[in-house]
């Protein structure tokens, strides 16, 4: 899978788990790890379901968000 969208990782001391947010996706795309490997893991499988999923239901990808890199002096 080729695809340019965002994962986001926060740690949550309320749930002792780093959350992890795909922003482009809407505000209930979220999954969690006990380490910040696993939430990594756990949000790129996250991705390609939601990614297989739109595709086999024939509903169009959102938009990546785009960034850019900021030179600091």
């Amino acid at each position: 899978m080729n695809c340019h969208y965002s994962m986001v990782i926060r740690w949550s001391e309320a749930d002792r788990a780093f959350i992890v947010s795909l922003p482009e996706f809407g505000p209930f795309a979220n999954t969690h790890g006990d380490t910040y490997e696993d939430a990594v893991r756990a949000g790129k499988e996250a991705l390609e379901s939601l990614v297989e999923t739109y595709e086999a239901d024939g509903t169009p990808l959102p938009e990546p968000v785009q960034y850019s890199a900021a030179a600091s002096a």
